[in-house]
């Protein structure tokens, strides 16, 4: 009987054609996994992450399930996986789990960050993940458009699911601002979220806070469920998944 495994790495996605695997490219997270364990497990190895991270996007908390026909203690599967991974992406933990573990379908909320740098100094260091914004956003309107945002709403105007693919209804739990030096940072938790819907929702709240939007004009996006109505699709740099709960 197979070994069911759960993981949990990081990955700085800037030059991977996001998570999932394409078939017509090696360059995924998902392949770079999955070609390293057939080569452990001497046979075809499925990793099933909790989420489909977009191209561009990092991930400081990522969880993927596995099963191996041969099982090793967790702790040689580790060091085999960094071993062979590039330096970019790098598994954190990684233990047995239950048979019927999977890290998608098992998954509770997720909490992604959105970092908007702001100002006229370049962030040399910190420009891979960030959003180098030129608009003075006016965060207290930002604020006042995410509470239009936060419960659980029909989101179809702010993503790119195809209409009638699956339900756009999501539960958003809660939007919250900071301030890192001159950054903007944004964190969205909620049970789940959609295709390029984190970053929409980030699109769209700069456009409030540059002012070309009102807070008040959210309710009827929403209404719309029409993607034209909601803003722009924000940068993938600035996105990252910090953590999936279970």
């Amino acid at each position: 009987m197979k070994q069911n495994y759960r993981m949990t790495l990081q990955y700085e996605g800037t030059k991977y054609n996001g998570w999932q695997k394409q078939g017509n490219t090696p360059n995924t997270i998902q392949e770079k996994l999955e070609a390293i364990l057939r080569k452990l497990d001497g046979g075809e190895v499925e990793v099933r992450g909790s989420g489909r991270t977009d191209a561009g996007v990092h991930a400081l908390g990522q969880v993927a399930s596995f099963a191996l026909e041969h099982p090793l203690p967790p702790q040689e599967i580790l060091a085999y996986i960094n071993r062979y991974l590039p330096r970019d992406v790098g598994v954190v933990e990684l233990s047995e789990a239950e048979p019927r573990f999977h890290a998608r379908l098992n998954a509770k909320g997720k909490w992604y960050r959105y970092r908007i740098h702001q100002g006229d100094i370049p962030d040399v260091f910190g420009r891979r993940y960030s959003w180098p914004c030129a608009d003075a956003l006016d965060v207290a309107a930002m604020e006042a458009a995410a509470a239009h945002m936060v419960g659980r709403l029909d989101f179809q105007s702010f993503c790119d699911t195809k209409p009638g693919k699956k339900s756009t209804v999501r539960r958003v739990d809660a939007i919250t601002f900071s301030r890192e030096g001159t950054d903007i940072v944004i964190d969205f938790r909620g049970e789940g979220f959609l295709y390029h819907m984190v970053r929409i929702m980030t699109g769209t709240l700069a456009e409030v806070g540059a002012h070309r939007l009102l807070p008040g004009q959210i309710p009827a996006m929403l209404e719309a469920k029409n993607r034209k109505q909601a803003g722009p699709l924000a940068p993938a740099c600035g996105l990252m998944l910090m953590e999936v709960t279970y």
